[in-house]
């Protein structure tokens, strides 16, 4: 059975089958009767630190859910991460968490860093994703929006929607206003340059 470690850019967290191209922590999402079945406490808005990390790095090994260590999370591509509100580690991926926080135009710290993008993406005492209204127009590209059909990821002149296997066929890029999945100090990163990880379909890859 599939455990509750798959993170949309929605910010839900599914059990789902399907495999993720990077990995994410933040912090001890399970007890000891969610390590055995799979499923998650009602933890995961605790930690102001949440990053994205490679799935391979310096050969270590570690048990899934493991009673009193952080809860792996997968997502299907960085997109997705960044959606979610996640970071690049700065120990795994310290090239690309320091030309990160250079596009973000941050100056501080990581965990000065880390309290801005929590403002920006948690709805205060609500422990839900905050989604401000944009015009999809003035979007960078790899900005996750939300649509009537569910999140879409908006690249060039198109969109293409998500579901946790992945990216369909693209299609027009929306007109109007949205409410936008990916925080605004990401978007910052996006506009100067940052350019995550995409896991697009063959024909744009």
């Amino acid at each position: 059975m599939p455990r509750q470690n798959r993170v949309q850019p929605d910010g839900q967290i599914l059990a789902h089958p399907a495999r993720g191209a990077f990995m994410g922590n933040r912090g001890i999402l399970h007890d000891d009767k969610a390590h055995t079945h799979g499923t998650l406490t009602h933890r995961r808005w605790r930690h102001k630190a949440w990053v994205c990390c490679v799935l391979s790095f310096k050969n270590r090994r570690r048990h899934l859910m493991a009673p009193n260590r952080y809860t792996e999370l997968f997502f299907y591509d960085e997109a997705v991460a960044l959606a979610a509100g996640h970071r690049p580690c700065a120990e795994c991926r310290r090239a690309d968490h320091k030309a990160f926080l250079a596009a973000a135009e941050h100056s501080g710290n990581a965990p000065d860093f880390d309290a801005l993008l929590h403002a920006a993406r948690a709805l205060p005492r609500v422990y839900g994703q905050n989604r401000p209204l944009a015009n999809a127009s003035t979007l960078p590209d790899a900005t996750f929006i939300l649509t009537d059909t569910g999140p879409v990821l908006l690249l060039e002149d198109m969109a293409l929607p998500f579901s946790p296997e992945g990216y369909a066929a693209p299609v027009t890029r929306p007109q109007g206003t949205h409410p936008v999945l990916t925080p605004a100090p990401t978007r910052v990163a996006l506009h100067n340059g940052f350019r995550p990880t995409l896991g697009l379909p063959a024909p744009l890859a």
